[in-house]
């Protein structure tokens, strides 16, 4: 996959005007898309013959291959690089994908690279008009924080689907080390065949938490994740009562994450 390999530029450059222009269409387009989604894709996909697992399968399948076009065109367009290891060990049954959030883009690109996939969202996105209608056809679970959630959550995987949750719960603060809670271990000791770390890092830091779309960086940032190997739940859930095994899967994830992220000061722009 093509490596960022810009050097930096200052802000009045043409290239950098440019990414602005880029960035603004692609939030732009990402809007629009969901509200053509809600309005008129899912209302005639919800016409053809099937069950609700039919329908549940094919409107994650339309955002997969959707969120897919847009990762390529926000590529094209320059304004970020990426590369993808491991993505062929994603998408088994009964698997919960873990993953760290630092940047706006990181469900995207995770939805994209998974067919077929469940994912653990914010309660604010099933309120919003330009992400709710696919987020309801797709029959995301919405991160309220209840006992419910862990239980539809859990029954999910055991029904074979693959699961995708940050466990932050929401973006990382840059410079600082990822704070798990501890609701994603408890969810894979009750449903996961196995649980699989995906490490993503984003260099330079944009699209964080509390920051502005046009705040850009002086140069296309480069998008970076990595499938990690297997961890087996079960080896966790025979140490003890679930509270125990629960706090010890997260101490293991939130020291993994730590070895690989290091979290190292951001490279600023």
């Amino acid at each position: 996959m093509e490596l960022a390999t810009d050097s930096l530029k200052p802000r009045t450059s043409g290239n950098w005007w440019w990414r602005l222009f880029a960035t603004a269409l692609s939030f732009a387009l990402f809007g629009l898309g969901g509200l053509c989604l809600r309005l008129l894709v899912f209302p005639l996909l919800s016409l053809l013959p099937g069950t609700a697992d039919d329908h549940r399968r094919r409107a994650r399948a339309t955002i997969s291959r959707l969120f897919w076009l847009f990762v390529r065109f926000v590529y094209r367009s320059g304004v970020f690089t990426y590369e993808v290891e491991g993505a062929e060990r994603l998408g088994r049954p009964g698997q919960l994908v873990i993953a760290n959030h630092p940047s706006l883009i990181d469900v995207v690109v995770l939805i994209a690279l998974i067919r077929d996939a469940n994912c653990v969202v914010k309660q604010s996105l099933w309120n919003n008009p330009c992400t709710r209608g696919p987020i309801r056809a797709a029959q995301y679970i919405s991160n309220d924080g209840s006992a419910e959630m862990l239980d539809e959550a859990a029954i999910a995987l055991r029904q074979g689907q693959t699961l995708i949750i940050f466990p932050e719960g929401t973006r990382t603060v840059p410079g600082q080390a990822p704070t798990f809670h501890r609701g994603a271990a408890a969810i894979a000791l009750r449903g996961a065949r196995c649980v699989t770390p995906v490490v993503i890092r984003v260099n330079p830091t944009t699209l964080t938490k509390a920051e502005p779309w046009y705040r850009i960086p002086a140069r296309r940032f480069h998008f970076h994740l990595r499938v990690g190997d297997d961890i087996d739940p079960q080896a966790f859930a025979a140490r003890g009562a679930a509270p125990i095994a629960s706090r010890q899967l997260n101490d293991h994830l939130h020291q993994h994450y730590i070895k690989e992220l290091a979290f190292d000061e951001p490279t600023h722009a």
